[in-house]
């Protein structure tokens, strides 16, 4: 009677605890139940799927998306060591909103060339920036040489406003708030590569032939663009790669222009070791080194954190972000991983051995690509389909993620 009598009060005690159990990690906001298990939120809406702020519509979350956090003790002794260095803070990605410190006043209108269906949304948006909002519109100074648009006289008194750029040659990357894009994904790659240090917040409008990195509609842009400035807009965070090439100068000298090498690096110097060259970019989607010309197989080696962990044989290799999991990585057999997950995708390229998988590894890695010293033929790297150029032996190429470096709010 006595053991029976204390089961039934732990039971009673546990079923109390249980009921009111808050977890930590999402500060009170989310509770377990004993008698229902699963995690919710009661009255949660997601900022990114919201139309705007007014709506009295609400999104009910059914999952949260907190990762779980880890034990950090091991039995009655032993702990894992309290380091102050926090390596990443993940945030809901439905709380992360974007807020100006100041008004912006300038925004750089990127337009995807040679396709004479954007020249109409062009102009309309580019007077709307400027007589509605008084903004400051930068463009590239080869979009205002299109015949179409040097030819219009309609648009001749707002073409005198314009603020001008060539790429390579003029550095904006302090003097540009927030940017809009009209095109495809292709469009949005572009103009990640024109800022090779902290991007603005990116707003994409789907004009072209492939949209999975342009929310937009361009039906409604006039008020759509209007919540961007003021704020009300949620902010998707996408990290991007940094990467390192140092090359043997082998006799040759690069021309400089505007602190650009050849390859319109915007880091572009001598590295610390005599004679080598180093350069380095900001890349959205993937690093690609293949075969190049070559009839050959190429053979790189593949090292983490300075270990050899492969050596790939084949057509080539990608390391991609999340972002770029959907793109070439997904078409060489790739899984697709989440943006909001800090990883880097290796994908091999048709690889001669068939246990070669791609391979998923932390964001926080350096990664080193070189060629084989039984490699018989150089190879050929990209970054995001551009800036192609020659690995020859005794180059290397180095991989690191940066989180949170290219931003782009959602509708």
């Amino acid at each position: 009677m006595e053991m029976e009598q204390e089961k039934m009060t732990m039971n009673k005690e546990l079923s109390s605890d249980a009921a009111a159990y808050c977890c930590s990690a999402c500060h009170g906001d989310e509770t377990w139940s004993y008698n229902h298990p699963i995690r919710g939120r009661a009255k949660s809406r997601s900022l990114s799927a919201s139309p705007a702020l007014g709506s009295t519509k609400e999104f009910r979350r059914t999952r949260s998306l907190h990762g779980p956090c880890p034990v950090t003790t091991f039995g009655p002794k032993a702990c894992v060591l309290q380091n102050p260095q926090t390596i990443m803070h993940i945030q809901d990605p439905a709380s992360q909103r974007l807020t100006w410190n100041k008004s912006p006043k300038s925004v750089l209108v990127i337009k995807k060339m040679r396709d004479a269906s954007l020249l109409q949304p062009f102009k309309e948006l580019c007077t709307h920036l400027m007589e509605e909002n008084n903004m400051i519109v930068y463009v590239e100074k080869k979009v205002l040489e299109d015949p179409a648009i040097a030819s219009d006289e309609s648009f001749g008194a707002v073409k005198k406003k314009f603020c001008t750029f060539r790429e390579d040659y003029d550095d904006i990357s302090n003097q540009i708030d927030f940017i809009i894009c009209l095109g495809g994904d292709g469009t949005l790659l572009y103009a990640s590569s024109l800022f090779q240090g902290s991007v603005p917040p990116v707003m994409a409008f789907h004009l072209g032939s492939l949209g999975f990195l342009t929310p937009f509609s361009f039906e409604n842009f006039q008020s759509q663009v209007t919540q961007v400035i003021e704020g009300n807009a949620a902010v998707v965070l996408r990290s991007r790669l940094k990467v390192r090439v140092v090359k043997e100068l082998r006799g040759k000298k690069t021309a400089v222009h505007n602190g650009l090498g050849e390859n319109g690096s915007r880091a572009a110097g001598l590295d610390m070791d005599v004679g080598k060259q180093a350069m380095q970019y900001q890349v959205l989607n993937e690093v690609v080194i293949d075969r190049g010309p070559s009839s050959y197989l190429s053979n790189v080696d593949v090292y983490l954190d300075g270990h050899l962990i492969t050596t790939v044989q084949g057509d080539g290799v990608i390391v991609s972000t999340p972002t770029g999991s959907t793109a070439y990585a997904a078409a060489a057999g790739a899984s697709m991983i989440h943006p909001n997950v800090p990883a880097i995708m290796i994908t091999p390229i048709c690889p001669h051995s068939l246990s070669f998988r791609p391979i998923v590894v932390p964001a926080g890695v350096e990664l080193k690509i070189m060629l084989s010293p039984e490699a018989r033929n150089t190879a050929w790297v990209s970054f995001d389909g551009r800036k192609r150029q020659e690995i020859r032996h005794g180059d290397r190429c180095g991989l690191q993620a940066g989180l949170g470096t290219a931003c782009q709010p959602p509708p």
